[in-house]
């Protein structure tokens, strides 16, 4: 059974107004419900919370900070955002669960888990996963960059065979998407560099741009998940892409036939949770990006930065601070720095938690 995350933006089922667009998210549970009859397993990362609260509450826009805004209109559009989804796939007989996260459930092992084991038991239920940050409580700097960055996370914890970023633009362009002359990029090949044709701009009613999702879509692409970007907007989207994908615009990122492992697939996705830094040597440096699969050894270490404790992820950085790796520690700050330049010592990161930055990482 293929199992996909759909993850639908604010731009997707907003209006120009800032409220909902009911007859959208309708069409796209009619789509949903499709790709259940021909035995999909379907998790959906929804935005839209805020924009339903917006619509409810607009009067104290004015009157509050924009923390506070997105704080009561999440509060309420969040239930009003799930009593439209329980209500449209109840027309199918399709019952949906709510799943509300932050970023720092991601950051330690047992916390994944404990989500993966939740949405597990809810797909092997027959009941669909509704996912969304819980901006009620999240603060700005613990704040997944947007849904794009959830979904990836998602997608990875989830072992999916396929993400959809649906946005309000068909995919990634050789050029402008306002210019006549500029076509979709249908597929990306792992370690393709799409750099020049990225605009940094940001959607209307969303946190993130195409930048992100090029970002999301290539490292989830690299743990062996395919990740489509399409047009929500376009009717029958979803069924297309599956039926007639030849014809309908789309980019495609294709999955790195030798993805890592699922604990590196988690510290691929941690390095946001870093609690601090270590500085390498050169010579480090060459040893962790070669041939042969090494540990992180304390004699290659020239600083350590910030505070952490056994079993933190921590950022892995050369001499200039370029991040060229992430991992999870097996000393506390203090004792690692005790021992700095030491041969003969267990690992500080051992390879098994180890995640090296690359074209497709490993």
């Amino acid at each position: 059974m293929r199992r996909i995350v759909v993850k639908i933006g604010s731009n997707v089922i907003s209006r120009p107004d800032g409220k909902i667009d009911v007859t959208r998210m309708s069409a796209l549970v009619d789509q949903v419900a499709w790709l259940r009859r021909r035995g999909c397993e379907v998790i959906v990362v929804s935005s839209g919370a805020v924009a339903c609260g917006r619509g409810e509450m607009k009067e104290l826009q004015k009157r509050l900070d924009a923390i506070g805004q997105r704080q009561l209109f999440s509060a309420i559009g969040q239930a009003k955002l799930m009593n439209l989804y329980y209500d449209l796939f109840r027309e199918y007989g399709i019952h949906v669960g709510q799943v509300l996260t932050m970023k720092e459930s991601f950051a330690t092992r047992r916390e994944y888990l404990n989500q993966r084991a939740c949405m597990t038991v809810m797909l092997e239920a027959g009941v669909i996963p509704i996912v969304n940050e819980n901006d009620t409580v999240s603060v700005t700097e613990l704040m997944f960059t947007d849904n794009d960055e959830l979904s990836g996370l998602i997608a990875t914890m989830m072992d999916a065979d396929t993400l959809i970023l649906l946005s309000n633009i068909d995919g990634i362009y050789d050029g402008s998407p306002s210019d006549p002359r500029a076509r979709i990029i249908n597929k990306v090949e792992p370690g393709r560099d799409l750099s020049e044709y990225i605009q940094p701009e940001k959607s209307g009613f969303g946190r993130g741009g195409m930048t992100t999702k090029m970002g999301i879509a290539r490292k989830v692409a690299d743990e062996g998940i395919r990740v489509v970007i399409a047009n929500g907007k376009r009717d029958n989207i979803l069924a297309d892409l599956l039926e007639h994908p030849d014809d309908t615009p789309h980019t495609e990122f294709l999955p790195n036939p030798q993805p890592a492992s699922g604990v590196k697939k988690w510290i691929a996705h941690s390095e946001s949770f870093a609690k601090g830094e270590v500085r390498l040597t050169r010579q480090a440096v060459e040893a962790l990006q070669g041939d042969r699969a090494v540990s992180l050894l304390l004699v290659g270490v020239t600083a350590v930065e910030g505070d952490f404790d056994e079993g933190d992820i921590i950022s892995i950085a050369d001499a200039d601070g370029k991040r060229v790796a992430v991992g999870r520690t097996s000393y506390g700050s203090d004792e690692a720095r005790q021992h700095i330049g030491e041969h003969g010592l267990r690992p500080l990161v051992h390879y098994d938690y180890l995640f090296i930055m690359g074209d497709n990482g490993r």
